[in-house]
């Protein structure tokens, strides 16, 4: 039985960092959103990271390849070595996005997924009109830490 999430919000893309509370089934989780531009601030929040979502916004084209070098990064830190981390291919719902067979080629999925060292799920999903969320909340919510 799925779970009625609402409306679709408006969004916005995340300029700075945004601190929410997430509770699903009776079960709590705080999630610390870092927008892309804030990229050379993020390595002071690994330590007390558990689990990553990185999202990639496929409709926007202009920014895949840097998309690509900043997960490579993220991957690559330390701290995160022994994260679960969930590759979110955002805004499938629109009609300008690549196929997620080009996407993953693109960011060489295969061979990302065959090499880190981090547990790698990838997802397509829609934010806007909440496609795929139901199976965010299902990886977040198995992957959380009680810690």
């Amino acid at each position: 039985m799925e779970a009625d999430l609402g409306e679709a919000p408006v969004t916005l893309p995340t300029v700075g960092t945004n601190l929410t509370d997430l509770i699903f089934r009776k079960k709590k989780i705080t999630i610390r959103e870092l927008g892309g531009c804030m990229g050379p601030i993020w390595p002071k929040y690994y330590s007390d990271c558990t689990s990553v979502i990185f999202v990639v916004d496929c409709a926007n084209i202009a920014q895949i390849s840097s998309s690509c070098v900043q997960l490579l990064s993220v991957l690559s830190a330390e701290p995160l070595h022994s994260a679960a981390v969930l590759v979110l291919f955002n805004k499938r719902d629109l009609p300008c996005t690549m196929s997620l067979v080009e996407l993953k080629s693109l960011f060489r999925m295969d061979d990302v997924i065959r090499t880190a060292p981090q547990s790698i799920t990838t997802l397509e999903i829609s934010g806007r009109s909440g496609q795929g969320l139901q199976d965010v909340l299902a990886w977040l919510f198995s992957n959380r830490s009680d810690t």
